[in-house]
């Protein structure tokens, strides 16, 4: 089957090709909004001072300082997913565990500013378990890598607009399964309709050439 005879059978299925899409975005859109609850995403970024900091004066041992604590933050970055401080972070706030949650670390290539996303349900839980982590983590950083501190630069705040669910994205994707699906059905329809409809189809099956065809007169 060429692209021609594709879009051929498309156009005379077209209320297929247009529905089925509609109707599974429509499905998708409605569940989404129903059943998948807002989620609400708060960040705090920290800087990390290292020990060595007030040592230090010289240009070389400024930028060596500054290397050894870009280091040192991507390991702080991989400690707040840690265990121990999700564990110390849900203990403080009387919780079982931060199962509910979604943590994001990011820890910069260039600076030593680390930035811890939660992502919840409740935004002012989220803001407050964000806080907390903040703080648990700075106290096992200085505990178990000899940190000076870990400074906050931006607390995180309840936000008031939700983050996700991506609800319009996964109407697009519903859309884009839908036309799909309605192509595969047209296709398979047509695969196995084995009726003889052009006379390329006679020659094949017949194995002799079409020498002549008789229109069909509509009275």
């Amino acid at each position: 089957m060429t692209v021609m005879e594709l879009f051929k059978l498309m156009r005379q299925k077209i209320k297929l090709v247009i529905l089925l899409p509609v109707i599974c975005a429509l499905v998708v859109g409605i569940v989404s909004a129903i059943a998948l609850p807002n989620q609400y995403t708060s960040t705090a970024s920290v800087y990390v001072l290292s020990s060595s900091n007030s040592d230090n004066s010289s240009a070389s041992s400024t930028y060596n300082d500054l290397s050894a604590g870009q280091m040192l933050a991507n390991d702080i970055a991989t400690l707040a997913k840690s265990s121990t401080v999700q564990s110390k972070t849900a203990n403080s706030l009387h919780m079982d565990s931060l199962a509910g949650y979604r943590i994001d670390v990011k820890a910069g290539t260039t600076t030593r500013v680390i930035t811890i996303s939660v992502t919840g349900s409740k935004p002012e839980a989220t803001a407050a378990v964000a806080n907390q982590l903040v703080d648990e983590l700075s106290g096992v950083a200085q505990g178990v890598m000899g940190v000076e501190s870990v400074n906050v630069i931006d607390g995180a705040v309840a936000s008031s607009s939700p983050s996700g669910p991506p609800r319009l994205m996964y109407t697009g994707i519903a859309f884009l399964i839908g036309l799909f699906i309605a192509i595969l059905i047209i296709v398979i329809a047509d695969m196995s309709n084995t009726r003889i409809r052009k006379p390329e189809d006679a020659e094949k099956l017949l194995g002799i050439p079409v020498i002549a065809s008789i229109p069909v007169i509509k009275m």
